[in-house]
């Protein structure tokens, strides 16, 4: 496979299932005090060693620009371009590195409050309710969700589970999720490459207004766009050249949202 493909999330797949609570936030509106706030979660040295605001950003390095999210590009390194069928837009960045996938995916957030603590309380409760597994623990990166997720087989059979974790980093205004799946899980310095990888990310949030976890505009890299064009381009890859302005999920605004 080439540094770029395309792929359309779909809905018989469990990590996808999972990862799209993050975005739907109408039950975490209701859940969560707005009086109270939430403390922001990244390591002490994010500034230093990432994920990096654009405004910390290395400008002597190579990155593969995706509008809300920059890649440095890397040897071995390939990318997975998620396609939103319902809109036709881009959702998600995939990272396939050394037979892993770590998927992300950069949200707005508040100035003063951080989105990783209530989202994992969220997506540990769903997960646990959809039949799976979801336990907390604590790693260097900082408190990462540890899951296991119902697999529901095409013929309807179910009872097995895919592995997952969920890690989560609060930035300046922006909040960077992600979620790794493959051999990395279980060998400890693979996952520690992957977490570097995670950690080499910049979120390019911008200074307009912005919802707090309203998901930040992905785009076709320049790369890309040629062979989309292309007379054998795929129909999935055609509609992600021109994404939607529509959002994920419905916005019930609050009063935290002036805060973004």
């Amino acid at each position: 496979m080439g540094l770029f493909d395309f792929r359309k999330r779909g809905a018989d797949e469990p990590v996808e299932k999972a990862v799209r609570l993050t975005v739907d936030d109408e039950q975490l509106d209701e859940d969560e005090d707005d009086d109270e706030l939430e403390e922001k979660s990244a390591p002490a040295d994010r500034a230093e060693k990432g994920p990096f605001d654009s405004s910390e950003a290395n400008p002597a390095r190579r990155y593969v620009d995706l509008g809300g999210i920059r890649i440095p590009a890397r040897e071995g390194l390939g990318l997975r371009l998620e396609v939103e069928e319902s809109t036709k837009r881009l959702v998600a960045v995939a990272l396939e590195f050394e037979g892993s996938l770590l998927q992300v995916q950069a949200f707005a957030a508040p100035r003063s409050e951080g989105l990783w603590h209530p989202i994992r309380r969220q997506l540990a409760e769903q997960i646990t309710k959809q039949g799976g597994t979801a336990t907390e623990v604590k790693a260097k990166i900082g408190p990462v969700l540890e899951t296991k997720l119902p697999v529901v087989a095409r013929g309807g059979q179910g009872g097995q589970t895919r592995s997952a974790r969920f890690i989560g980093v609060d930035g300046p205004r922006w909040f960077l999720r992600g979620v790794l799946t493959g051999p990395a899980l279980s060998d400890p310095a693979a996952t520690a490459r992957l977490e570097r990888l995670f950690r080499s990310i910049v979120v390019v949030r911008g200074d307009g207004p912005i919802p707090p976890r309203e998901l930040l505009k992905l785009v076709v890299p320049k790369a890309m766009s040629s062979q989309v064009n292309a007379a054998d381009a795929t129909p999935a890859a055609k509609a992600a050249a021109e994404p939607s302005e529509r959002t994920t999920g419905r916005r019930r605004r609050s009063r935290r949202d002036a805060d973004a």
